[in-house]
């Protein structure tokens, strides 16, 4: 079959590799349909790592997939063959204090698609999931739209982890589809009103459009004072989508009084730092945010229900063959891209 290899640094190549087979009862054997190429597969692509997670050459990345269910293990009952599905990328133990306590995204022994040392990527034709990652999906979802529930988990359960954000005041810093999938989570429950940035003008033009009551350039104007002047009293939470230090300066002075910031962007750096006396004396939290814990079904309904509309972040779309053109276009922040899908 074939499947997309990272050769290096920037160079992806196209080769055949073996069918996968079912080895475990609780198998699934998926047609892979559609790949969203997410900022941390960019983070592989140009780095060769994330942090301490560094790749050996050659390995497969990409995580955000759709597909149809091709064949079963004996004991999978969720899914059947030719159910089209969401796929959670993560592989957790349920056997771990982690797993027991609720925490799977946490496990001791979790495996995640596209990681090096865990588990190769989606960007092939076919792939094996266990049962417990797999999510039947409405006959009439695109497939696109079933890769993008994979982000959209993020920011919902970044709103979920954070806190009640019903009729609060809300910032967003960084307005790519992390930031945007924030927003719809952020809507979805209720905020009353939200403040978004980022450096690019189109994603600003973008969250104004579909959610955002004010959004700002950091490189154009001085965000923090433009929101306080509209907010005196500050923001209830303010999520860091961007992995920036100065978005994470930003959202300290934006905070009101018992605020909390929620850290979901992944850096390039390996220390953030902030001001002791300002955090301690404003009793700020600092809330963490790893990929997602159960959420993938909520997200569906919710889509599915027509609770929330994402389908404006899709906007490339490439073959498999393309790959590279659509990590370039990503990686360069080309054509107004906000999302790119490879689609088989």
């Amino acid at each position: 079959m074939k499947a997309i290899q990272l050769a290096a640094k920037q160079k992806l190549t196209l080769v055949d590799i073996p069918h996968p087979v079912l080895r475990k009862d609780t198998d699934v054997l998926i047609k892979v349909e559609a790949v969203g190429v997410c900022g941390s597969d960019v983070h592989y692509y140009n780095n060769g790592c994330i942090g301490d997670q560094i790749i050996t050459f050659p390995f497969i990345i990409g995580h955000e997939l759709a597909g149809i269910v091709e064949q079963v293990g004996s004991k999978v009952k969720r899914v059947k063959p030719g159910d089209r599905i969401a796929v959670d990328p993560a592989v957790s133990c349920y056997t771990c204090d982690q797993c027991k306590a609720g925490r799977p995204h946490t496990c001791r022994h979790l495996s995640f698609l596209g990681c090096p040392g865990q588990l190769a990527g989606c960007l092939a034709e076919y792939i094996i999931m266990p049962e417990q990652s797999c999510y039947p999906v409405p006959p009439d979802m695109t497939r696109e739209i079933a890769a993008l529930c994979e982000p959209l988990t993020i920011g919902y359960y970044a709103v979920h982890r954070t806190g009640d954000v019903r009729n609060k005041t809300i910032g967003i810093l960084g307005s790519g589809p992390i930031g945007m999938s924030v927003m719809l989570a952020c809507l979805l429950k209720g905020a009353e009103k939200i403040y978004m940035t980022d450096k690019l003008d189109y994603r600003c033009d973008m969250a104004s459009k579909h959610g955002a009551v004010w959004t700002g350039n950091p490189d154009k104007v001085d965000v923090v004072s433009a929101i306080l002047k509209q907010e005196p009293l500050q923001l209830d939470y303010v999520f860091e989508c961007c992995g920036k230090q100065e978005a994470f300066d930003q959202a300290f002075s934006l905070l009101k009084p018992g605020g909390t910031v929620a850290v979901i962007g992944i850096p390039e750096f390996s220390r953030y730092s902030f001001s002791v006396d300002h955090g301690r004396r404003n009793e700020i939290t600092i809330q963490h945010i790893r990929r997602q814990n159960e959420c993938t079904l909520p997200i569906v309904e919710a889509v599915s229900q027509n609770k929330i509309f994402p389908h404006f972040m899709i906007t490339h779309r490439f073959t498999l063959e393309e790959s590279s053109i659509a990590f370039d276009l990503v990686a360069g922040y080309k054509d107004n891209v906000m999302k790119a899908m490879i689609l088989f």
